[in-house]
This record gives structure tokens, C-alpha cells and sequence, in this order.
């Protein structure tokens, strides 16, 4: 997956302290990227958006 036009965000639910971030692109059609701060050239998982959802409002129900 081409992810070279991603635009990357630090996660909202992230550390402050420049450790454990997650960064999420969702400026990109049809797909989600979710990647590790301190790797941007490592690997990117890959999400559609109706499962990105639904692992968001999962993840938000049980914070």
C-alpha cells in the first residue's frame, strides 16, 4: 500500500512525554494508516475506514 501521500497525526490518546505515540493518517481515499511516531519509516498497518470506526468506538467504549 502507497502511503507516500499520508499527511501523519500524533494520536490524541498518545503520551505527552515523546514515548508510546501513534500517529493516523486519514487523509488518503479509502484507507486508514496507523504507524509507530518513533518508526515513521517502518511498517504502517492499513485500515478501511468502516473498520477504523469501529476500532475507534471500541477502543473509546472501553477507555
Amino acid at each position: 500500500m502507497d502511503l507516500t501521500g499520508a499527511t501523519w497525526r500524533k494520536s490524541s490518546r498518545s503520551g505527552s512525554s515523546g514515548g508510546d505515540c501513534v500517529e493516523v493518517a486519514d487523509n488518503l481515499p479509502g484507507i486508514v494508516g496507523v504507524r509507530d511516531s518513533k518508526d515513521p519509516t517502518g511498517p504502517a498497518l492499513v485500515f478501511g475506514p468502516a473498520a477504523w470506526r469501529a476500532f475507534v468506538t471500541e477502543v473509546t467504549r472501553r477507555s
